[in-house]
């Protein structure tokens, strides 16, 4: 049995033994439906947008990405339901990101309405009385959390910032520097969402690579992905001069000021901006954290900020940084330890006494985030964050 399927036996036993009312209904209710989560979701955006037609302009003219992006956030919500403080920060933060799109209170109404109907029409016979109703209250929760954090929100609903540089770093990577019109309140770690002018409406989820900055500036690292439609335009298209739209920072992969605990990050890719901006961060606190670094990629050339990280590592003798590379073709550059970032972090052992961070693509975080728990990394010690891609 493979390390994947020991951890899925485990989290199905665990879930198991402690699912009752409500969560366990949620739970096996979407797994009937899950199958054909695409036609679900053509369904409950055709019974919206028949139900409240003015929200259709809320969203862009090409759906595809949106349909996608709800059943991700559908699948967050129902693994997390049974974990009111993990699940609620989340939907409150969503709440408040929500506020630029120009939600208002009774398009919630409308969404429960077509977020039931299409339910019902994929369960079929298995829509009892009993799953409408656990259904309809855990909508009421998320419903109740998003509009609550939008309510008392009176920061802005967005800020705007204009291209001043636009630098290609291979034939599908930019580095992007944007100069908002005031500075955005996030913290080192967190991402924003973005709406550039050759995709309107069409948001993406991006992490500043700098720590908060006077200034108001923001750099941001955009790899250019196979079915991504925000990405591969910023990539081939983004000009100095053009105005983005920037909403609220979102994401729990800061670190704590006071924090002692030694760090394990573990970055895949363009998971490194965030990474960047909590150790640019660190440079400037009196008491920093013992922190080991492990960036991986495919290739050598996929690790395309490693000289700055190393630089770090070389001025601060609180940074350790190991390369990781699935395969050299013949490069030999740097000494990388070989393997994905899965095998290599778990190679050195379970990290327990650590805190965890993982940044990068979906499929990267999960498979390190389930080979260090099988390792026996505690759970409650790793953080990621759940949207990362178009």
């Amino acid at each position: 049995m493979t390390a994947e399927q020991l951890l899925a036996t485990d989290v199905a036993e665990r879930r198991q033994s402690s699912e009752s009312g409500m969560v366990a209904i949620i739970r096996s209710s979407f797994d009937a439906v899950a199958p054909r989560a695409e036609a679900l979701g053509r369904h409950f955006y055709g019974t919206l947008f028949g139900i409240a037609p003015a929200t259709r302009d809320l969203f862009p003219v090409n759906m595809e990405v949106q349909r996608s992006r709800l059943l991700r956030a559908l699948v967050h919500v129902v693994q997390m339901v049974d974990q009111p403080n993990e699940l609620v920060p989340f939907l409150e933060q969503l709440g408040r990101d929500h506020r630029k799109f120009g939600v208002l209170a009774n398009h919630y109404d409308a969404v429960g309405a077509a977020l039931l109907s299409s339910v019902e029409h994929f369960a079929g016979d298995a829509f009892t009385p009993d799953v409408k109703a656990a259904w309809t209250e855990a909508y009421g929760i998320v419903a109740g959390a998003m509009r609550a954090a939008a309510a008392v929100d009176r920061g802005p609903a967005s800020w705007l910032g204009r291209v001043v540089e636009h630098r290609r770093i291979g034939w599908d990577l930019a580095r992007i520097t944007i100069q908002a019109s005031e500075a955005i309140p996030f913290r080192a770690g967190q991402y924003v969402s973005v709406e550039t002018p050759q995709r309107p409406r069409l948001w993406r989820y991006l992490s500043p690579a700098n720590a908060p900055r006077p200034d108001g500036s923001l750099e941001f690292h955009v790899r250019a992905v196979g079915n991504g439609w925000v990405s591969r335009a910023i990539v081939a298209h983004s000009r100095v001069g053009d105005t983005w739209r920037i909403g609220p920072p979102m994401g729990r992969m800061s670190i704590d000021a006071e924090s002692e605990t030694p760090l394990l990050m573990v970055a895949g890719g363009t998971g490194m901006a965030p990474i960047k901006a909590v150790l640019e961060e660190f440079g400037h606190r009196h008491r920093v954290p013992r922190t080991q670094l492990f960036l991986g990629g495919r290739t050598w050339d996929d690790l395309y900020d490693i000289d700055t990280m190393r630089k770090l590592s070389y001025d601060h003798d609180w940074l350790d940084v190991v390369p990781v590379v699935e395969r050299n073709d013949g490069d030999e550059r740097g000494g990388a330890e070989r393997g994905t970032l899965a095998d290599v972090v778990t190679r050195y052992g379970a990290w327990a006494g650590h805190d965890v961070l993982v940044c990068g693509s979906p499929t990267m975080i999960r498979a390190t985030v389930s080979r260090m728990l099988v390792a026996g990394t505690p759970l409650d010690r790793i953080r990621y964050d759940p949207f990362t891609l178009d």
